[in-house]
């Protein structure tokens, strides 16, 4: 078994710099040899045995380099990811997978018939929140889940000046970006569902791509609600569950991104751990007792993600994002931008 990957990370902006070059550093398997950046060196000052190269074709031609990771703009996933495959390279894609289901399943038919790693970097569903929500939701602590609320709220009034996001392009606009979270976290508790419904709007002035969402996953008696949008000043609850034992919510948002902008490197003890007024309070009954309190938030942990890929590639292990579970929250996109469209209610995505 090979005891060490060369990775080389394709583009060094928010993505690459804060959620994947870190966590790439941190795990003693993995060893970021090159970044492509088109014309700085800013890797470099990090990460002073780095290689800048250029361009994704500098990086392919470099014998050494086992994986590559894509953090680029959304239009740009497919047209890498597809040339990275071919030269021979493991995969990891910055989430959403690709703007189209069909460019989806072009990679994972390309990756399958080169016996090559791909996957797409969901890392949400390592945080900590999402992980207690998923333990309450498997022990059946709340019993049978009839509403799920997830959101991700944020207050931004004004359009950031030159941000690829909120062009009108390919896998730009906010359901694509955070609705990619939601939706794969979702999934990862219930499954495909039976409808999809959606209301996507331009709500700041001059925005040219969806700045809210509000899509709603029917599961027959139950559902799940995603919401986003970026005029919410005052943030609600991160999740909120009830089942027909009882109730979850709460409030706030995972630490590991605020670590990593304050420039914390992960590891040691307490990485990822909440503080305890963010506990999400539980109201339920458990073993014939009534409950009502706090209950911890389990630690975030990123970088399980990488530790996942590099046992995938060299011992085997099962993905923990498999691409086809990542398709299938872009047939999920593809369908909520088609009911809010048309106004109505659609039946989910075909099951494999």
């Amino acid at each position: 078994m090979k005891q060490q990957l060369n990775v080389g990370l394709v583009a060094f902006g928010k993505s690459g710099r804060l959620f994947h070059a870190p966590f790439i550093h941190a795990h003693p398997s993995l060893h970021l040899a090159a970044v492509v950046e088109r014309h700085a060196e800013e890797s470099k000052t990090v990460y002073p045995g780095v290689e800048v190269v250029r361009d994704l074709t500098a990086l392919l031609t470099m014998d050494a380099i086992d994986l590559v990771v894509i953090t680029t703009p959304n239009a740009h996933h497919y047209e890498m990811a597809r040339e990275s495959l071919s030269e021979g390279k493991h995969v990891v894609v910055e989430k959403p997978f690709t703007p189209t289901t069909e460019e989806a399943q072009q990679l994972i038919e390309l990756a399958r018939d080169r016996e090559l790693m791909l996957t797409v970097y969901q890392n949400r569903r390592w945080d900590g929140d999402f992980r207690t929500v998923q333990a309450l939701v498997k022990d059946g602590i709340l019993g049978e889940i009839v509403e799920y609320e997830s959101h991700f709220d944020r207050y931004r009034p004004g359009l950031k000046p030159g941000a690829w996001k909120e062009k009108d392009a390919p896998g730009a606009g906010l359901l694509y970006d955070l609705g990619s979270h939601l939706i794969d976290q979702a999934l990862c508790l219930f499954g495909l569902p039976e409808t999809v419904t959606a209301d996507l709007q331009q709500q700041r002035p001059g925005s040219v791509v969806d700045d809210y969402f509000e899509v709603v996953l029917g599961y027959g008696k139950a559902k799940a609600i995603l919401k986003a949008g970026m005029l919410m000043r005052e943030r609600g609850p991160r999740f909120m569950l009830h089942g027909t034992k009882g109730s979850f919510i709460k409030y706030g948002m995972d630490p590991q991104e605020e670590a990593l902008v304050r420039g914390d490197r992960p590891g040691g003890p307490a990485w990822g751990t909440e503080p305890g007024h963010q506990w999400g309070l539980l109201n339920t009954d458990l073993n014939g007792l009534h409950y009502r309190g706090a209950i911890e938030t389990q630690p975030g942990r990123y970088l399980d993600f990488y530790d996942n890929i590099f046992r995938a590639i060299t011992a085997g292990e099962e993905l923990a994002v498999t691409p086809e579970e990542a398709r299938n929250v872009i047939a999920i996109i593809e369908l909520a931008r088609s009911s809010s469209r048309e106004s109505r209610t659609l039946p989910g995505p075909f099951q494999d």
